[in-house]
């Protein structure tokens, strides 16, 4: 199966959905039950599954006007960043071992790559 545009932009409409529920949840059903630094950790996650999500939608419409390589894969690494990211703090904020911490990073770069790889897939279609 290809990652091509429809199913970037139906990944992205998923984790928006989520997001929107999460973000919800966090702001009506976790004060109190969270410390304030566990529920920061908690927000953050969900603010960044939000923004970068956006920017998976972005991604879904171009690879729906360009058909590259290159913007398939910038999707799958966001798609992949977005999860390790975002899950690993959502996991730590509810008292997860700190060792799934080295996923945060790792997601991290995976968003870095996600963007360099749009970057590179824009540049060259307008190189044409």
């Amino acid at each position: 199966m290809r990652f091509d545009g429809p199913r970037i932009l139906a990944s992205s409409g998923v984790l928006l959905a989520l997001a929107t529920l999460l973000g919800a949840f966090g702001a009506h059903g976790l004060l109190g039950e969270l410390s304030p630094d566990r529920l920061s950790v908690y927000l953050t996650a969900d603010r960044y599954q939000f923004f970068q999500s956006l920017g998976l939608l972005g991604v879904g419409l171009a690879a729906r006007a360009v058909n590259a390589a290159l913007l398939r894969r910038a999707g799958a690494l966001l798609l992949i960043g977005i999860v390790l990211f975002c899950g690993s703090l959502y996991a730590l904020a509810f008292g997860a071992p700190h060792a799934v911490g080295f996923l945060t990073p790792l997601g991290g770069l995976l968003l870095i790559a996600g963007w360099v790889s749009f970057v590179i897939a824009m540049w060259r279609t307008r190189a044409r």
